[in-house]
């Protein structure tokens, strides 16, 4: 059984109650209903012992301020106890799925690879190629470039590589320019890190050590 009014409707259900409230209506107008709703009914089903109430909002986007005013107001009687706010989430709560994105091919000299989140590349980055990402830079061939991971300001971002000869590296803000002696390194995939404000490299076997949410396998 539904009780309506223009803008607000409560409905009874096994457990509890549901406010269903009107998304088209301007927001004000939806409060100043559901205040009154409250402050004048004389149903039994808001008074009494203690009740559950979920509260749907439709495809009405509210802020933290304007649903803790919504609270509020369904909090003045005493015995509504609110379970549950169901409305969708604003932009700024939305968060993109992370997703490890599959590229191939050569960047040459004055090339500028560019890709939004983290880059596995298969592929060599010749001497004045650069690669820039807002993630992770994971490179299976040699880096003999650029490579510039955390553009957006991600300090936690790595850079990889099966063969680490970079002419430079830059994680965020903080820039590495290597030593002579790249070429004379060992040959194994390595990958560099920020380490208190400072950049590291280390082989790629001990990525896990860095304490992120890898996914490491431990055998059986």
């Amino acid at each position: 059984m539904a009780v309506k009014s223009n803008h607000v409707t409560i409905k009874g259900i096994k457990d509890g109650l549901v406010f269903l409230l009107d998304d088209q209506c301007e927001l004000e107008e939806l409060l100043g209903e559901l205040r009154y709703k409250l402050e004048h009914s004389h149903q039994n089903i808001l008074t009494g012992p203690i009740i559950h109430v979920d509260v749907k909002l439709g495809s009405r986007k509210i802020s933290e301020e304007e649903k803790q005013t919504i609270l509020d107001i369904l909090k003045q009687k005493g015995n509504l106890l609110i379970r549950n706010v169901e409305s969708p989430p604003l932009e700024s709560e939305l968060v993109p799925e992370e997703q490890l994105t599959l590229k191939t091919g050569m960047v040459r000299s004055g090339q500028v690879l560019h890709h939004d989140g983290d880059l596995l590349f298969l592929g060599d980055v010749n001497p004045g190629g650069t690669i820039t990402c807002t993630g992770d830079i994971y490179i299976l061939g040699a880096l003999r470039g650029t490579a510039h991971a955390g553009v957006e300001g991600n300090e936690e971002a790595i850079i990889a590589a099966s063969y680490f000869a970079p002419t430079q590296l830059r994680i965020s803000q903080m820039i590495s320019r290597p030593p002579d002696e790249w070429e004379t390194r060992e040959t194994v995939m390595e990958f560099a890190y920020l380490k208190d404000g400072s950049m590291e490299i280390d082989k790629i076997s001990n990525i896990s050590r860095l304490g992120r949410d890898f996914n490491v396998f431990k055998g059986v």
